[in-house]
């Protein structure tokens, strides 16, 4: 995974910097001080707030060190640069029909570090984004899923946010997989 491009749309990127500066700006410091203020009372062997207090640093420290690889590695795809075109790439808003359901799911594909299921964001590793990724309006394509191959019939591609992805009986939880 350190190869693979960490692709990430703007919203994304923005929130992978908003986590980092939250834990670097406010809670870090603040564990820090109850640290601090901890050690100061003596015997660290039997202080709960020292002991539990540094182990929360090693979780920020981790997550942080994450963060940042993830950011460096980030390729930020706006789709909004995309909007015209009639073939599925990342960002896109996907609407598919299934042939077997006779029903209607829309997806968003996304980074990874952007899952979000039961928005119907899906990572464009996953299964399905592979399947419907430079398809176009009108194309079939077969999804392996849990309970095997499926067909979808692409309805509708969009690179801003479709009204009808706001509900969330119109998403398909059982097909997303990363």
């Amino acid at each position: 995974m350190a190869d693979q491009k960490n692709y990430i749309t703007p919203e994304g990127h923005a929130k992978l910097e908003a986590e980092f500066h939250q834990l670097l700006k406010v809670e870090r410091p603040e564990v820090v001080r109850v640290v601090s203020w901890a050690a100061s009372n003596g015997d660290r062997s039997e202080n709960g707030d020292y002991i539990y207090g540094k182990k929360r640093l090693r979780q920020i420290d981790g997550r942080l060190r994450f963060l940042m690889q993830r950011m460096d590695l980030a390729v930020i795809v706006d789709p909004a640069a995309q909007q015209g075109l009639e073939k599925v790439f990342f960002g896109a808003w996907v609407t598919l029909f299934s042939l077997k359901d006779d029903t209607e799911h829309t997806y968003r594909i996304v980074g990874q570090d952007e899952l979000a299921p039961s928005l119907g964001y899906i990572s464009w590793v996953s299964p399905l984004a592979k399947a419907i990724l430079a398809k176009q309006i009108g194309d079939i394509v077969k999804v392996p899923t849990p309970a095997g191959i499926e067909e979808y019939e692409i309805t509708n591609i969009t690179y801003t946010q479709p009204a009808a992805a706001n509900n969330a009986e119109n998403l398909a939880p059982n097909l997303i997989q990363q």
